[in-house]
């Protein structure tokens, strides 16, 4: 692909996982681990390829409701793995964002967070993005009771800044593997004219080829935002 065809940020709703692991009648804590490993491998891959930044869609506001089991599975994989997983990415001059509320996190696990981003390099050349606890539909909410605290109107680039990813620019493309074909609360606002892709593939089989294929997919649409050719 022409390099003016890759997209500067992409984000991926990953998918899968569950399914993933019990169709191989093993707990959905190895379809996580299995994933992380993903998330991991493909943002490396997303780096290689030229793309700026990536937002990963680890944990919803709504997954906290999951079962107790679950997700102290989960949390036991950050806490085990995601250290080492982060400093491979510092290794490639990469930076990590937290986008979310932390406070409804473990206090270790919002620490292992808060740390990854603190030791971050700073003059990297890809930021890769962590929605957790995260839902787009308290991220503008949360805009919203800022902007009235200060008491203006505000300029769409103005609301902009107070999103959590406030300084990133809207993901040109969306990806989500599983089946599924909707954005679950997932950057909403920044998603107005994103390219969606969508595919069958769980999230642990989402390899860098099939990844490519996304980015295939997005070389050959035309984006208008609107506009009349």
């Amino acid at each position: 692909m022409a390099e003016n065809n890759i997209p500067l940020h992409v984000g991926i709703i990953m998918d899968g996982n569950g399914r993933w692991a019990k169709k191989r009648l093993m707990p959905r804590s190895f379809g996580h681990k299995s994933g992380m490993n993903r998330m991991i491998g493909l943002a490396e891959h997303a780096r290689a390829r030229g793309i700026k930044f990536l937002t990963v869609y680890a944990l919803s506001t709504e997954n906290l409701s999951r079962p107790e089991e679950e997700l102290d599975g989960l949390f036991g994989l950050f806490r085990k793995y995601f250290e080492t997983n982060i400093k491979k990415l510092y290794a490639d001059n990469a930076r990590v964002k937290v986008i979310g509320d932390p406070s409804g996190l473990p206090s270790d696990i919002a620490g292992l967070l808060k740390k990854a981003e603190e030791n971050s390099p700073a003059d990297a050349e890809f930021t890769l993005l962590f929605a957790i606890n995260y839902g787009s539909r308290a991220e503008i909410l949360n805009a919203v009771n800022r902007a009235v605290e200060g008491g203006k109107k505000l300029t769409e680039e103005e609301f902009s800044s107070l999103l959590y990813t406030g300084g990133i620019p809207c993901p040109d493309m969306i990806i989500r593997t599983g089946g599924e074909c909707r954005l679950s609360n997932f950057l909403m606002y920044q998603a107005a004219y994103s390219e969606l892709y969508f595919t069958d593939v769980l999230f642990p089989d989402f390899t860098d080829a099939e990844f490519d294929k996304a980015l295939e997919s997005y070389a050959s649409r035309e984006r208008r935002f609107g506009k009349i050719k």
